[in-house]
């Protein structure tokens, strides 16, 4: 692995565009953006555990990809998730 996918700088595999049009591409930027949330909103078990995912992929080489899945999550955290579909009724023909 080379120096530049260690640590703070590696990249998402999807940048994530954040309110106010700020995009994540790294861990670093992601890193920036939590710490700039506000205290009541960081305190948010969502926002803990991404930031907990977070730390691990940086400093432990933890996939990157679970941050990014909890840090997606959070920022939908509050949001009502669009209505599913029900199952499709089929008749038995015999």
């Amino acid at each position: 692995m080379m120096e530049r996918d260690r640590g703070w700088s590696r990249p998402f595999d999807d940048a994530m565009v954040v309110p106010g049009g700020r995009v994540l591409r790294t861990l670093r930027d992601a890193g920036e953006f939590i710490a700039a949330l506000p205290k009541v909103k960081h305190d948010h078990p969502e926002w803990r555990f991404a930031a907990a995912m977070l730390m691990q992929a940086a400093d432990n080489g933890a996939p990157v990809m679970f941050a990014e899945m909890t840090i997606r999550r959070a920022l939908n955290s509050g949001k009502p998730e669009p209505p599913r579909k029900g199952a499709k009724k089929y008749r038995i023909v015999r």
